[in-house]
């Protein structure tokens, strides 16, 4: 068992040259925060996995911080894996918060439940006016020819005060996701998910508008590939026209 520990703590401002700088790049028990190359457009992150888990007991927390106006952008290189956690459980939450006009991307990578791995998940995104986050995710339900494990997935997001997504994904029981009308025999979730601004893009049949600024696409499959080829075209639809000036992005 993997003793809980400190969070990864990322904290992103603008400074007086109008350049993207971290101000806290703290890692945590399993991630660590490390620049990409540099760029324009931007701060570039990855969080790099520093330790093996989820195993039972494990903790693992995220904190993001974007000032005003600075911009950041994470990538996650390698997916994430829940193991058999032979009658105990884990926990992973990330809390976000995004000041007026900041702007977060967060490509992540499969979050795989295996048979056996009982794990919470949880999302808290708070964005001030102006404030706009894109976020790619992918569940999968047990590595190849597993059932998977138990996950309950909760995302809350608030935009301005008032709340703009509230979901709690409850997929602890198996039998009951794999009934006809919830999950049937997909495995497999994967969604992209704009907040604080329209996306444009073009239309999509799975595409859902939320209560305020954002919308989201979320896939269903039996397996991961045909998934990930489609998010991906919906990720790139929307990184630019959505938040780079709302407009049709450019040649």
């Amino acid at each position: 068992m993997t003793p809980a520990g400190g969070p990864t703590v990322v904290t992103v401002h603008r400074d007086g040259g109008g350049r993207d700088v971290a101000r806290d790049l703290s890692p945590g028990t399993f991630l660590a925060p490390r620049p990409l190359t540099p760029s324009a457009d931007g701060l570039h992150l990855a969080l790099v996995g520093t330790t093996a888990g989820l195993l039972a007991g494990d903790d693992l927390r995220i904190r993001i911080s974007v000032g005003p106006g600075a911009r950041l952008h994470l990538r996650e290189p390698a997916g994430l894996v829940a193991y058999d956690h032979r009658g105990g459980s884990s926990s992973w939450s990330a809390v976000v918060e995004i000041a007026e006009g900041g702007e977060l991307t967060w490509d992540s990578k499969p979050f795989v439940v295996s048979t056996g791995a009982d794990v919470t998940r949880d999302m808290d995104v708070t964005l001030a006016p102006g404030a706009r986050m894109l976020w790619r995710d992918t569940l999968v339900l047990g590595r190849s020819g597993e059932r998977g494990g138990r996950i309950r997935a909760r995302t809350r997001a608030v935009h301005d005060g008032r709340e703009l997504l509230v979901e709690d994904l409850d997929l602890t029981d198996p039998d009951l996701r794999e009934l006809p009308g919830i999950l049937g025999p997909h495995r497999v979730i994967g969604a992209v998910t704009a907040l604080g601004a329209d996306p444009g893009g073009p239309p999509h049949p799975s595409r859902m508008d939320l209560a305020g600024p954002g919308a989201q696409v979320r896939l269903l499959a039996t397996g991961a590939p045909a998934v990930e080829r489609e998010l991906t075209a919906v990720w790139r639809s929307w990184r630019e026209p959505g938040l780079h000036g709302g407009g049709p992005a450019g040649p």
